[in-house]
């Protein structure tokens, strides 16, 4: 991770130096006085080649007369009012990359204020600070024998900028975020050898230092409990099953909390039904609703939210045992609805079933929102560039699309309907965990639903966001933490006055 500091500005003549110019290579006041300092160098530059100050652009001049032991990052931004929040966020993210570019351990940044942009300059900062962190993380904890060229050298990154106290303090708040985000990445990243039920209750606990009560609970509690339906998934694995309860009480006394729920398997190998070899090993991430709830906590408690939320995981392992459950079982979960086991893939339902059930009945919330990386029916729907969005209520779910286009974690809404409900009709018990083929991701919302009874509630399928095999505009493939920063937003919008 890279380490960011706020400097007022001064004079530079050495080392990397990051410029940014604007559409028509606007060098701002910072550059051209950088500009003027080496004779000129950097306009002749420009002159000399087609960079045009165009946003993704960049050119480098090494070591100009007057600064011969610098070397000078330009980089384009476009036309500057045009950067929201999202755009100086990927740029930050940029800077990451140019650093690691030029194997650079730590530079220089030279923030401009450009003409005709609104906002305070501390707020926009803040979001290219934000943006350099996220993009910095890295989960390399058991890389032993990687060569020094594929090592990113970034290690500290100096933004100069006027009130640079009125920037650091902008954010500051982001920056709990981001820890949230890479606490979320760091759990969904562990191999299931290390991570487990117990292991990710005790992560949670690891929450009590930003002032978080967390609560544990084993599997003799929730058998007292009737949480037969999550009881099920894990009967199967040596590993204890786990429910934890997370609460945040930032806000007005008395006040209901918002209840965040999350699916944690924290390996997933369809039990019984067990899934083909090929691509199981991405079972890793199974637990992505879990994660995005707990780095969601994170996030709020480090920034001190102003708001009620408590969080509750239901942390399971889904194995092919003697003792497994099987294809055909019934069980009756907390809420006393009877469960046709059809498949034991669609474990994640069963164990967002009980914790649902569980946040209702103890809980007395304002609303509730699970996360699970649901279905493979959903990556068919929407492919990897949103999450699935199901709710009960309109304004609940403009809310959260909202959230999500804020940040950059689209959500797209689905349907839910009484002809959907009836596909998991059985005549064996009140509903079966799987429905048809088609349709897949519905019919498991629809049976998240029954859960629900009259309590505003969405359900976000992330299967096909948790995990990215690609780069993202600040963040590199592997785990995303998908709903850390959508929640946090959401939260901050609606529950923080």
């Amino acid at each position: 991770m890279m380490r960011l500091t706020f400097a007022e500005p001064k004079a530079v003549s050495e080392g990397l130096i990051i410029v940014a110019v604007a559409s028509g290579g606007d060098l701002g006041r910072r550059g051209s006085e950088l500009d003027k300092a080496c004779g000129g160098a950097i306009t002749r530059a420009i002159k000399a080649s087609d960079f045009q100050g165009k946003s993704g652009q960049s050119l480098t001049v090494i070591a100009p007369v007057g600064l011969e032991k610098a070397r000078i990052a330009l980089m384009g931004v476009g036309d500057p009012t045009e950067l929201d929040a999202r755009k100086r966020q990927a740029f930050g993210a940029s800077i990451y990359k140019t650093v690691n570019s030029h194997r650079a351990a730590e530079a220089v940044f030279l923030y401009e204020e450009f003409r005709g942009v609104d906002g305070t300059p501390a707020a926009r900062v803040a979001d290219v600070a934000y943006g350099a962190r996220l993009r910095s993380y890295r989960f390399d904890k058991y890389l032993t024998k990687e060569t020094d060229d594929k090592k990113p050298t970034a290690r500290r990154l100096v933004i100069q900028v006027r009130k640079s106290a009125a920037a650091r303090a902008a954010y500051g708040p982001l920056a709990a975020i981001a820890d949230g985000v890479d606490f979320a990445r760091n759990l969904v990243s562990e191999p299931s050898n290390i991570k487990y039920p117990k292991m990710m209750a005790s992560a949670c606990r690891t929450l009590t230092k930003l002032g978080v009560k967390v609560e544990v609970l084993g599997e003799a509690q929730m058998k007292k409990l009737g949480m037969n339906a999550l009881l099920g998934v894990g009967q199967g694995s040596v590993r204890e099953s786990q429910m934890v309860v997370m609460h945040w009480n930032g806000g007005a006394r008395g006040t209901k909390p918002v209840a965040l729920i999350g699916k944690g398997v924290t390996f997933d190998t369809g039990g019984i039904s067990i899934k083909p070899a090929a691509g199981m090993e991405d079972m890793i991430w199974d637990m992505g609703g879990a994660g995005a709830v707990i780095g969601a906590m994170h996030a709020l408690a480090g920034r001190k939210a102003k708001a009620n939320v408590v969080g509750v995981v239901g942390l399971v392992e889904n194995m092919p045992d003697g003792n497994a459950q099987r294809p055909g079982d019934i069980v009756t979960s907390m809420s006393g609805q009877t469960i046709e086991v059809i498949n034991t893939d669609a474990e994640g339902r069963l164990v967002l079933a009980d914790v649902m059930c569980y946040a209702q009945k103890k809980l007395k919330p304002e609303l509730m929102i699970d996360l699970a990386t649901l279905t493979g029916a959903i990556i068919v729907a929407l492919g990897q560039e949103n999450a699935g969005l199901y709710a009960n209520d309109d304004e609940l779910a403009e809310r959260l699309r909202v959230a999500g286009d804020t940040v950059g974690e689209p959500v797209w809404r689905m349907p839910l309907g009484d002809g959907y409900d009836k596909l998991i009709n059985t005549p064996r018990a009140d509903m079966k965990n799987v429905g048809p083929r088609w349709g897949g991701s519905i019919t498991a919302a629809q049976f998240l639903q029954r859960f629900a009874d009259n309590i505003k509630w969405a359900h976000l399928d992330i299967a096909g966001v948790a995990w990215a095999d690609k780069e993202l505009p600040v963040m590199d493939r592997g785990a995303t933490a998908f709903g850390v920063r959508l929640l946090d937003r959401f939260v901050a919008d609606n529950y923080e006055k």
